[in-house]
């Protein structure tokens, strides 16, 4: 397998950002690290070895990103207003200046996933750019902004809230229709420290069954936890399934 550190700078972050790459297949998966997680911990829990197979025949290209949660949705201390600015210009390194440096061609677009708090930002990032991600796969995930700012609201925690924009977009918003072109897999365990992220979940199953947008959710028994060898079960579950991969 083909493996590569990068360590570049960004300007809407002002720092130097790190990522791996995993092979160099034809379909490109950008994983989001969960809460307060690196760059290197889809490696360090086995998610690279998971997706392994499909990287290995040449049918994925894995792109671990870092996060910075710590400073963001984490940082429960913090000023309300600076934390989810912060988060914004996160949300902007990705989407302006990490996918277009990891396109190959014009029009590439990704497999967006992650577990737990990765979920969360992997829909976000989902549902808020649709044209650049074609699919989603997001696992024990909690979809709104309640959690990091459970006393604070502005436009920006609503912009980075799923539940509340989709529940009030108009039927006729352009990123529905393009929503109903793309893979939409949601995924949750009904076992130990799930209760919240259920409950979320099948908050998000009815919106977009509202809306008439199709998408797989996929509720696993009450001996499936939030943690890592079920994130891994899961993963392997739905790359088997998602055609053409």
């Amino acid at each position: 397998m083909n493996v590569q550190y990068h360590k570049e700078w960004s300007n809407s972050l002002w720092r130097d950002m790190e990522w791996k790459e995993y092979g160099e297949g034809n379909h490109s998966i950008l994983a989001i690290p969960s809460q307060d997680g690196r760059f290197y911990d889809w490696e360090a829990y086995q998610m690279v070895a998971t997706l392994s197979p499909w990287i290995e025949s040449g049918k994925v290209r894995l792109i671990c990103c870092d996060g910075i949660d710590w400073e963001t949705w984490s940082n429960f201390g913090g000023d309300n207003r600076w934390r989810i600015e912060q988060h914004e210009r996160w949300f902007h390194y990705i989407v302006d200046e990490l996918i277009p440096r990891c396109r190959r061609w014009e029009g590439e677009t990704f497999l967006v996933t992650g577990c737990s708090m990765g979920a969360f930002h992997a829909a976000n990032f989902f549902f808020r750019r649709p044209d650049l991600f074609d699919t989603l796969i997001a696992m024990s995930g909690l979809y709104n902004a309640a959690y990091g700012f459970p006393y604070y609201s502005d436009e920006l925690t609503y912009a980075n809230s799923p539940q509340d924009f989709l529940r009030n977009m108009p039927a006729d918003h352009p990123w529905m229709d393009m929503y109903r072109k793309r893979r939409i897999i949601v995924c949750i365990g009904q076992g130990r420290w799930e209760e919240e992220t259920l409950a979320s979940t099948r908050d998000l199953d009815t919106i977009l069954a509202q809306k008439g947008v199709p998408a797989w959710f996929d509720y696993w028994g009450y001996d499936v936890d939030h943690d890592w060898p079920s994130w891994r079960n899961q993963l392997a579950h739905f790359m088997n399934n998602i055609k053409p991969l």
